[in-house]
């Protein structure tokens, strides 16, 4: 799988904090122009409000938990994140991976971040009911489970506001649409806001 890793509105001697998203296809703008992604408005509203930081987004559609591990002590290493916003889990809970292999790779996502000395966001995701009652909550308490002990935030499910809105998700059901990104990003800023 080819890695994108886009870096938005930055020079080369950009002397502003990073703040490196690390996501799968909700965060990798899927469906949709890259700029209309809610990280693409993350950054425009960083420019505006907070200039002193910048958005890296290394987002890949199809992204695993696993596959995000792989990847952030690179990630981390190159762009040294004062903030790092964690969007993985969707895909795992899909293809029905274990919790428990879940739980420790969004740990440690979490883990390695704060050891690079970064503030972390999670940001939790939810998989529709059709898994079973048993699956999904353990599934929706392993982002509980992955922050305890540590000084990470947990955000509220990002898509909480759009999800059940047909209208504002794509023909798959999954991804949101161009209009609900905005309201992906005001949930995201609610907790984002108080670690710039």
């Amino acid at each position: 799988m080819l890695a994108l890793v886009f870096c938005l509105s930055a020079t080369g001697s950009d002397t502003r904090k990073t703040v490196l998203v690390v996501g799968d296809s909700i965060s990798a703008a899927y469906g949709m122009q890259l700029e209309q992604g809610w990280v693409s408005l993350l950054s425009a509203r960083l420019a505006a409000e907070k200039p002193a930081y910048r958005v890296v987004n290394a987002s890949i559609s199809g992204e695993t938990s696993g596959g995000g591990l792989r990847r952030l002590p690179g990630l981390l290493t190159n762009h040294t994140p004062h903030i790092v916003v964690i969007e993985l889990g969707g895909n795992d809970g899909l293809r029905g991976y274990p919790i428990s292999q879940l739980r420790e790779n969004l740990k440690k996502l979490v883990t390695l971040s704060e050891q690079a000395q970064a503030r972390v966001l999670l940001l939790p995701m939810e998989i529709p009911p059709n898994f079973g009652k048993f699956y999904t909550d353990a599934f929706r308490a392993s982002f509980v489970d992955a922050v305890e002990g540590t000084g990470a935030t947990l955000a509220e499910f990002p898509l909480s506001s759009v999800a059940l809105d047909a209208s504002l998700m794509q023909s798959d059901g999954i991804h949101p649409t161009a209009e609900a990104q905005p309201l992906i990003l005001e949930s995201v800023w609610r907790h984002l806001e108080d670690l710039l």
